[in-house]
């Protein structure tokens, strides 16, 4: 009798223990299956109707095409990524609402910045309260990087000002130029650029250079451009974006021919419809700027080619990649996509802290811009250096192509 008891009570207990671990794991097994179908947010907070507008857009779409690439190769941990825009306006205080609602926002991976260095410069305490990856793929500030924030969660595909402001200084010294006076405006962006294009100057031997200041919405710039002339100022060095810039031009016709000084500029004012406002008015002036990239001389052209070729089939409005407008924009985004796409992967997690310590240990990736090896480290959070800088200028035909200075 005790043997047959024995014998029947062995398969109610595994019968029980069965049970147990069946309904026990089957409510995770469901939420898992669901998870498939989930879509992994991208949050873009950036100037989409303003007059920066172009720069947000060609990084909205850029950030679209490597989506739908991606996830036509199967998505990121068997999941499709998925795109939601914020339009700021350029405004800071419109950008800081929008990025305290995108990090509410369920299955948040990372978020997409836009042109606008104050913007950026504004949520950076929102982005790392929050503990997402902010993905910086045009504001060259060098304070969104170099934030004082540990860890760091801000991560940058795009120009750097510490670089920049040497690059356009030398770039002026090589034309020939010997007072360079700077046009800055008075923002964030423009003391980032102070700093760095003073201390390059005066690595060069040269004075801190003169300056002026100005205001977002200035509607004329003859008395700063008077100011920096009466300091013996050979060449403006401009940080504008395009609304500025144009006051620039405008108010440099007015002035006679020999009374103008050559432009180089920062890229801001190609974020917008600059050379179009401005039409003829740019035959009247010397204004070179800033470049990344551009589609008639890309560092990787098989590479470039076939982004044109993916873009088209998205966006089919445009015949030839030249007339892309904000190209650097564009390919920025699509790399930090592929990026954050490679992070989420090796992390194998969409935690956001887990997602930002992987973006310092992508080791590769063969990119429209450069093969990054590595993109970033934990003492580097910028991609790119001054080798991908280029100057260019706008032809007759408000087509932008290299500068004849290079």
């Amino acid at each position: 009798m005790p043997a047959k008891k024995e014998v029947f009570i062995k398969p109610i207990w595994g019968l029980a223990l069965l049970l147990f671990f069946a309904f026990s794991t089957f409510p995770n097994s469901i939420a898992s299956a669901a998870e498939v179908d989930k879509p992994l947010v991208i949050g873009l907070d950036a100037d989409m109707s303003s007059a920066s507008a172009m720069a947000g857009q060609s990084i909205q779409r850029g950030a679209l095409i490597a989506i739908h690439e991606i996830n036509g190769q199967g998505g990121v941990l068997g999941r499709p990524l998925t795109l939601e825009t914020r339009d700021h306006r350029g405004s800071p205080i419109r950008g800081k609402d929008n990025v305290e609602e995108l990090v509410k926002t369920p299955d948040l991976v990372a978020i997409l910045g836009g042109l606008h260095t104050p913007v950026a410069l504004e949520v950076l305490p929102i982005i790392n309260e929050n503990h997402v990856p902010f993905l910086i793929p045009w504001a060259a500030g060098t304070p969104i990087i170099d934030n004082g924030h540990s860890p760091n969660y801000v991560f940058r595909v795009s120009v750097r000002d510490a670089f920049a402001g040497k690059f356009l200084i030398d770039t002026a010294l090589d034309a020939g130029y010997r007072r360079p006076g700077l046009l800055l405006e008075n923002t964030g962006w423009g003391r980032s650029n102070l700093k760095a294009m003073t201390e390059a100057a005066v690595a060069h031997g040269l004075q801190p250079p003169p300056v002026q200041w100005f205001n977002w919405g200035v509607k004329d710039l003859t008395e700063g451009i008077f100011a920096l002339k009466e300091s013996e100022a050979d060449v403006i060095l401009l940080v504008a974006n395009p609304p500025e810039g144009l006051v620039l031009v405008d108010s440099m016709v007015t002035m006679s021919s020999e009374s103008r000084l050559p432009i180089i500029s920062h890229w801001g004012i190609t974020g917008g419809n600059f050379q179009h406002l401005a039409g003829s008015k740019l035959t009247k002036v010397e204004l070179s700027f800033l470049q990344t990239f551009n589609f008639t001389n890309p560092p990787f052209p098989k590479r470039a080619e076939k982004l044109f070729s993916n873009y088209k089939q998205l966006f089919p409005e445009y015949e030839k990649a030249q007339d892309i407008p904000a190209a650097p924009g564009l390919v920025h985004a699509y790399d930090l996509v592929y990026l954050l796409a490679k992070a989420i992967t090796k992390a194998n997690s969409t935690d956001t802290a887990a997602i930002r310590d992987a973006l310092e240990e992508v080791e590769h990736y063969s990119g429209i811009m450069a093969d990054y090896n590595p993109p970033f480290t934990k003492k580097r959070h910028d991609a790119l250096g001054p080798e991908s800088f280029h100057m260019y200028r706008y032809d007759q035909h408000g087509n932008i192509i290299p500068s004849s200075n290079q």
